[in-house]
Order: structure tokens, then C-alpha cells, then sequence
């Protein structure tokens, strides 16, 4: 039998408890002050990074699709129904990279210099990596992820039937191992 925590109520702890409760809750408000994506009344809020330095940052990340032999030999020889596989990826990587602040809530607007994404065709995958450039005020590795994860879904998406079983499931397909690769920050040059 499965019990979900904190439904059960249980009403003999004593005032002492009480107390020690809501101290560890004020001592646990009092610390909001040190997150810099909240205020102080615990509400969520962009961090002001209006004082910072502009500086020349880059960020790596990259993420692999799992499919069948199949698919992956249909991705090589450029025979998917939908097209070019490969193609739409990257344009899909890089327009992601540009909107990353119009779906992420926290991430500023920033001024993207360059992106450069990297298709590798695995035995049963297909590995993206993407590398995002800017010269401003904060990173970038969100900006990269945004690619990946997008490139790599619209893979999925171009490569959807040809994966799908009998029963119109994906059994062996799957994104994985996204995560950033490398972060680089230098301070521009004072003239």
C-alpha cells in the first residue's frame, strides 16, 4: 500500500513542537534574502545585472536522441519523408538559442554573437552539441541547452514515424545526457 506523505494528520505533537516550527520557518523566510531570484516578500524576480561588466562569455552543452538502426540509417542516406533531418535540427538549435528568454522566465534578452552547432551520427544515436558566444552582462549556458534540447527534439519530430512500433509508442527512443560541456568567461579589455 502506497501512503502519500504529509496527507495523514497527525495531532500529538505538543505546543513545544509548535514552536519549534515556526522558528525553523523564520529562520528559513529570513534566508530569502540571499536567493537572488526572489524579493523579500518571496515573490519571484529577474536579477539586476545592470551594474555588471559587460564581458565575453561561451557555453557548451550538448545532449544525444536514441534510435533505432533503422532510423539512423534513414537519417544517413537523407531518406526521412519529412526531409532533412539534419538541416532542420540546426535551424531548430539556433532559432531556440534566440528565444531562449521568451520561455525560460528568469533569462535575460541577451545579445547572442554566435552559435555553432555539431551533428555526430552515432551507431544508435545522434549527439548535438552547440556552442553559444555573447558579450554582455550574464551567461549563456541557458541559451545553450535551450538549442539542444530543442535540435533534439525537432530530430524526434522529423523522425517520428519511422520510430514508432506497432502500437504507436517509442520504446527505444530517447533524449539524454544533456548537460553543459564547458562555461568560459573573460572580462573585456579596458582601453
Amino acid at each position: 500500500m502506497t501512503e502519500d506523505i504529509n496527507t495523514q494528520a497527525d495531532n500529538s505533537h505538543s505546543d513545544n513542537e509548535d514552536q519549534n516550527i515556526d522558528e525553523q520557518l523564520s529562520t528559513e523566510s529570513a534566508t530569502t534574502d540571499e536567493l537572488t531570484h526572489v524579493d523579500s516578500d518571496g515573490d519571484a524576480q529577474m536579477v539586476n545585472v545592470g551594474t555588471k561588466p559587460d564581458t565575453n562569455r561561451r557555453a557548451v552543452a550538448r545532449g544525444e536522441i536514441k534510435l533505432t538502426q533503422t532510423t539512423i540509417d534513414a537519417v544517413r542516406n537523407d531518406t526521412i519523408a519529412k526531409g532533412d533531418v539534419l538541416s532542420t535540427a540546426r535551424i531548430g538549435a539556433i532559432q531556440a538559442v534566440k528565444h531562449t528568454w521568451e520561455t525560460i522566465p528568469m533569462c535575460h534578452q541577451i545579445p547572442i554573437t554566435n552559435v555553432d552547432t555539431a551533428l555526430r551520427i552515432h551507431e544508435t544515436a545522434i549527439e548535438l552539441r552547440v556552442t553559444v558566444e555573447t558579450t554582455g552582462k550574464t551567461g549563456c549556458e541557458m541559451e545553450a541547452l535551450e538549442g539542444v534540447t530543442t535540435g533534439l527534439n525537432v530530430i524526434w519530430d522529423m523522425v517520428k514515424a519511422t520510430e514508432k512500433d506497432n502500437s504507436g509508442q517509442y520504446p527505444e527512443t530517447a533524449v539524454t545526457d544533456v548537460e553543459i560541456v564547458k562555461k568560459q568567461k573573460q572580462k573585456q579589455k579596458q582601453e
